[in-house]
């Protein structure tokens, strides 16, 4: 059932606001798509005839907070009661670029939604409640098709991240094939996506591997070469066997995993998504530590023991041990709801870390002065109880530390 954005009282106060410049505020792109298929819209643009100024002077008016974010493009950010709202002027293209254009202010609709991507993407909403479709939006949203507004060669020439944004759109909101003209396109221009920002790239990339069809678009984008340009080599049926035991695991969607799957085998994989896609610190220690645990794996037919899988948990942590345990299984030729594979999987999820029962002070209390030697005697003794199978009674432990001490000690003299 579509969302009544208008009937939202912050968009009412905003609009009710911009009334003061005297233009023509409308709701456009994503949050009108949105809307329509039913889905809260992460975000809400306007655009107005209004100029900047006059948008500013009005939001100051009434008692909204106005926000100079991109008023050398024409937007001002308003806020309405802690939500941000980005409202536009209307631009016309002079000049385009790749990913840079030179535009100037203008006062059409029309003019405005046709210089937009796709053509789910140019529809608009009055304040009267209209509905403005100048390129045939309304019937591709209906057909669940994305279609490039006019020649996509063209479309793609003014921006060539919309090689990606073609597919990723596809991947959340298409059905059936791709269309034909803009995935000839696309695969004509796929070259172009090298000269672009690792971290344009990067969004894109793992939105796509969230959208609700990223397993069936990776495929064909992979067979056009397209990915290839993007991260390398591919593996789009790995990819479509960690999703699969995703769905079995009732886990939420992981697009760093799902890139993972896609492109990385080996921690030097991981090196590399991160220069590509300029990956944060943390996105990429999680690719290097999965493939690096994923290294001992490859290949296995069924899941490491619960004694392993305890060493991988306490050496590594969850994050690390649950993430190479759910690439091993994409990787296994067991289905997805394998039980051996699912009950490795429940043992990380709900497990208890062990933790190491002997301290330095410990070692010290029997007579071993600190210094490097006291840190290789506790070294050696923690593996000696992890080989044990990490014991925890009291027993045990003391065995092994009296072992240990021993042979640290030098003996006696008679």
């Amino acid at each position: 059932m579509p969302i009544r954005l208008l009937d939202n009282p912050k968009i009412i106060r905003l609009l009710e606001a911009l009334r003061a410049t005297g233009g023509e505020t409308r709701i456009v792109g994503g949050a009108v798509r949105d809307s329509l298929l039913g889905r809260a819209p992460h975000e809400i643009d306007l655009a107005t005839t209004a100029l900047p100024e006059a948008v500013t002077k009005a939001a100051e008016a009434a008692g909204l907070k106005s926000v100079p974010t991109g008023v050398e493009h024409g937007t001002i950010t308003v806020v309405v009661e802690g939500t941000p709202f980005e409202v536009t002027t209307l631009r016309e293209d002079v000049e385009t670029y790749g990913r840079h254009a030179k535009v100037r202010f203008g006062d059409d609709f029309e003019t405005d939604a046709l210089r937009r991507d796709f053509t789910i993407n140019a529809l608009s909403l009055s304040q009267d409640g209209k509905l403005h479709d100048y390129a045939g939006g309304l019937a591709d949203l209906e057909a669940r098709r994305v279609r490039f507004i006019g020649d996509p060669a063209v479309r793609i020439a003014e921006d060539h991240l919309r090689v990606l944004r073609f597919f990723r759109f596809h991947a959340a909101f298409g059905e059936g094939a791709l269309d034909a003209a803009g995935l000839h396109a696309a695969i004509i221009a796929r070259a172009s996506l090298a000269k672009l920002s690792g971290e344009r790239i990067r969004a894109e990339t793992l939105k796509l591997l969230a959208a609700r069809r990223a397993v069936e678009v990776a495929r064909e984008i992979s067979q056009a070469g397209v990915l290839e340009v993007v991260v390398g080599a591919t593996f789009p049926a790995r990819l479509a066997r960690l999703a699969a035991v995703e769905a079995t695991l009732a886990h939420a969607v992981d697009p760093l995993l799902r890139l993972g799957a896609l492109a990385a085998l080996i921690p030097e994989d991981a090196d590399r998504l991160r220069e590509r896609l300029r990956l944060s610190n943390a996105e990429h220690r999680r690719l290097a530590h999965a493939t690096r645990l994923l290294e001992g794996l490859h290949g296995a037919a069924s899941p490491p023991s619960e004694l392993e899988l305890t060493r991988l948990l306490f050496e590594h942590g969850r994050q690390s041990a649950r993430d190479a345990l759910t690439l091993a299984h994409a990787e296994s030729s067991a289905a997805p709801n394998a039980e051996f594979w699912l009950r490795a999987a429940r043992f990380l999820a709900e497990a208890s870390a062990p933790d190491f029962p002997v301290k330095a002070a410990d070692l010290m209390a029997r007579g071993l002065s600190p210094g490097r030697a006291l840190g290789a005697v506790l070294k050696e003794l923690q593996a000696k109880w992890i080989r044990a199978g990490f014991p925890r009674d009291p027993a045990t432990v003391t065995r092994l530390v009296e072992e240990a001490t021993r042979e640290a000690l030098p003996p006696k003299s008679q």
